[in-house]
């Protein structure tokens, strides 16, 4: 199944991350260093190409257990990388989880990430059966918060605590996506 996904609007493709996108997801996410510091806790100042290979080397033993669904965004003109998305921190028992994504500095502020949530939140809703997907974004982080809310996601509430990025703590913003009905 994972092979054969691909998610278009005609604009963006979202497929999920391959050992071989190494290079370009290593590429993007140095080049986006100075905002990734500030809210992936994955990120690191010496993030290299190793880090990246041994992170995509786990995707596919996460994704057939049902942990974890990262994506790569790519240009459909060109597959040029534009960022990632990922479904994770998967609750099971509730049947919801969270939604991702991150578009590298070059290509910020062209809609990528609003296409990308409109996408992927299809994709958890429709072919993984949530029921709830959750956008958390530090209070800081004014620019996921647009994203949120461009795509109609309903603002919840600050939650205290919340976001953990290697030595600061953050309050964060909780929205929430449901299916339409």
């Amino acid at each position: 199944m994972k092979d054969k996904i691909e998610l278009t609007d005609g604009d963006i493709i979202i497929r999920p991350c391959q050992p071989d996108d190494a290079p370009v997801i290593c590429e993007g996410v140095q080049e986006s260093m100075q905002e990734m510091l500030k809210w992936a806790p994955w990120c690191h100042p010496a993030y290299s190409l190793s880090d990246c290979k041994f992170w995509l080397d786990s995707r596919d033993q996460m994704w057939s257990e049902g942990i974890e669904y990262d994506f790569v965004i790519l240009d459909a003109k060109d597959s040029t990388f534009l960022g990632g998305c990922a479904i994770d921190q998967i609750n099971q028992k509730h049947n919801f989880a969270n939604l991702g994504y991150w578009v590298r500095t070059s290509q910020e502020g062209k809609g990528i990430a609003t296409a990308t949530v409109k996408l992927i939140s299809q994709f958890g809703f429709e072919t993984l059966g949530f029921t709830r997907l959750e956008i958390v974004a530090a209070v800081q982080n004014k620019a996921s918060q647009r994203v949120a809310e461009k795509v109609w996601a309903t603002r919840e509430g600050i939650h205290r605590n919340r976001h953990v990025v290697r030595d600061k703590i953050y309050d964060s913003v909780m929205f929430s996506l449901i299916p339409q009905s």
